[in-house]
């Protein structure tokens, strides 16, 4: 898992509340379980005609934002099935961080495994960065992980509240199997003295 430590990037504004899973990612694409690939799915309904076109209307269908790493969003993002494809979609589209009031529990964790910061704030502070945000590739935000702050386009900072193991596993890029990696050379002892004392096991 790649580390999260600062992004500045163009953010998209999304300000539709109750985004779930399932219009991240519809259904039809979760056969798979590689974690790339996903991104040309991302939001499939909403950027996508059924024939395959374009809807210029959508935001990240919209020069300005087709490379956003950012999404500002509205409340309750990450709603419905517990599709751990849903933060596979975002980062492989580009995504690192998302930003709104709040999220669904299940999709907030999984975010964390995936190299995605879930970031909550007030809701003044989300219609700040709203704004920002609909000014397009010019407005850039800044986010600071370890410092746990966001700054808006005019200077303006957000902090925000992170637990401390999620941070810290973002800031190191370790993800389920990486923290079971630090502790390899514990395993290894352990596995050496049970094949000494368990030889038949």
């Amino acid at each position: 898992m790649d580390k999260f430590t600062t992004l500045t990037g163009v953010a998209a504004p999304m300000p539709l509340v109750n985004i779930d899973t399932d219009m991240i990612i519809p259904k039809q694409f979760l056969k798979t379980i590689q974690r790339s690939g996903l991104g040309k799915n991302l939001f499939d309904e909403m950027r996508f005609t059924q024939d395959g076109a374009e809807i210029p209307s959508f935001v990240l269908n919209q020069p300005a934002y087709r490379r956003a790493q950012i999404l500002v969003a509205g409340e309750n993002f990450g709603c419905g099935s517990s599709r751990e494809h849903a933060p596979w979609a975002l980062l492989d589209f580009g995504i690192r961080c998302v930003i709104s009031t709040s999220f669904a529990d299940i999709f907030f964790n999984n975010c964390f495994k995936n190299g995605i910061l879930p970031v909550v704030l007030p809701q003044e502070a989300v219609d700040h960065l709203m704004d920002d945000a609909r000014k397009g590739e010019n407005a850039r935000i800044a986010v600071d992980l370890q410092a746990q702050t966001v700054t808006a386009a005019d200077g303006t900072v957000f902090a925000f509240e992170v637990d401390a193991f999620k941070k810290h596993c973002l800031l190191n890029g370790l993800d389920d199997i990486g923290l079971t990696m630090e502790k390899a050379s514990a395993i290894d002892s352990y596995e050496a003295k049970n094949a000494t004392l368990r030889p038949w096991a």
